[in-house]
């Protein structure tokens, strides 16, 4: 963030395995007002990971001057997305004692049930990024979101801890400095996106966030207002458009124009007349392919991945929690039949979400492909988690020290 006068100056980059995603924004009477945007497709990224520094910082480039360029400004940092199946999450608890029971429970008391439920072995390699509050238990009364303030001799901090890989958080950190970009922070990308199109009642009653790019799936479960579960799964729709290319012995250029054109992810959907042109490779002349076959390619890999999500949220027990249903984002959302197959494996409503309330250039963002972006804008300014310094927000990428031990308000 940055202030020029009364302007605050806001900006967020999702960094993707197809493309990238740049957002300028500034704040206006409480509300965030979209000023600049820029896409760039995604080179040296594979499965959400950085594999050649120089390529992608080129692309990160590119995508932030058009952003600024369209907003005639540039805000001094920018929060970034945390993606791949290096990400790793688990819940964990810290218990402490308050002492006298007619003694309020002190902001430094929740900090210390925070750290309490840090302490836990971690390889070198790892780091924490995220610790957000699922519960507070103050004796033994649970279902407490704000304990300050409360009587009681025992606080126990119910939370959902989420790591990544150091190694890859430093090529991340070396891409965007590469780009000249100044990061905020680091935010894991399911939680963006979940904070841009989850509604409140869908927080309270319980949903899994789907966001399907183009290299990864992004996986949130909120329930009860917290995060109860999060992970990245290394599938996405590249991999439904690498199907496509070798199944129809095509280049991968025209597969993910059939995929995006005439593609759809149930074959029930389809017309068996219905037939699309496709063009071959080394000059040889177009054929024509029945969309039933097409959807046949296109079905069982996405199938497959609703059907390893479903399997794991099933066996953690998890699925119970989920009353308001599974909602799907991100660029690869947008295939035709993906809402109906998703409501098939899961057995649950589904719907699929753009961001929305913003305002300026809403009708840009307002897009699946945009929801991990505008979530990073709305978590720029979240409370610090208890016991966080603010001085410590942007911490590692600047100064070399990890202290991403953050907190989204919207979760609490």
């Amino acid at each position: 963030m940055i202030m020029k006068g009364t302007r605050r100056l806001y900006g967020a980059i999702d960094l993707g395995t197809t493309k990238v995603a740049a957002l300028v924004a500034e704040e206006a009477g409480g509300a965030l007002r979209v000023v600049g945007a820029g896409l760039a497709p995604s080179e040296g990224m594979r499965q959400g990971v950085v594999v050649d520094i120089e390529r992608a910082s080129v692309c990160v480039a590119r995508a932030v001057a058009e952003a600024e360029r369209m907003a005639g400004t540039a805000p001094r940092i920018y929060n970034v997305g945390a993606a791949g199946e290096h990400v790793r999450s688990m819940n964990s608890r810290g218990v402490v004692s308050v002492g006298d029971i007619e003694k309020e429970i002190a902001p430094e008391d929740v900090a210390r049930a925070f750290e309490a439920a840090r302490k836990f072995s971690l390889p070198q390699d790892r780091e924490i990024i995220h610790t957000l509050a699922q519960e507070f238990i103050v004796d033994s009364q649970r279902g407490i979101r704000q304990p300050a303030g409360m009587f009681g001799a025992r606080l126990e901090a119910r939370v959902h801890v989420v790591t990544v890989s150091r190694p890859a958080l430093d090529n991340l950190a070396k891409t965007l400095s590469l780009a000249g970009v100044e990061v905020g922070d680091i935010v894991l990308e399911p939680l963006a996106s979940a904070t841009a199109v989850l509604s409140a009642d869908e927080r309270e009653h319980g949903a899994i966030v789907l966001d399907v790019g183009g290299g990864t799936t992004d996986v949130l479960v909120v329930a009860d207002g917290g995060v109860l579960a999060s992970g990245v799964i290394g599938l996405g729709g590249h991999n439904v458009t690498s199907d496509i290319a070798y199944g129809l012995r095509t280049s991968p250029r025209e597969a993910e124009r059939l995929k995006v054109e005439h593609g759809s992810a149930l074959s029930t959907l389809v017309a068996h007349d219905e037939v699309v042109q496709v063009s071959m490779v080394a000059g040889r002349g177009p054929r024509r392919v029945a969309k039933t076959v097409l959807a046949g390619i296109i079905e069982p890999r996405v199938s497959e991945l609703f059907g390893l999500i479903d399997q794991q949220i099933a066996q953690s027990g998890l699925k119970r929690s989920l009353r308001a249903g599974v909602v799907l984002t991100g660029g690869s959302a947008m295939l035709t039949g993906i809402r109906e197959l998703a409501e098939q494996v899961f057995d649950l409503p589904t719907r699929v979400a753009s961001p929305s309330g913003l305002e300026g250039l809403s009708e840009v963002v307002a897009h699946p492909r945009f929801s991990t972006a505008v979530g990073l804008l709305r978590a720029l300014a979240p409370a610090v988690a208890p016991g966080e310094r603010a001085s410590e927000r942007g911490g590692r990428l600047a100064s070399g020290l990890y202290s991403f031990k953050r907190a989204i308000a919207s979760f609490i």
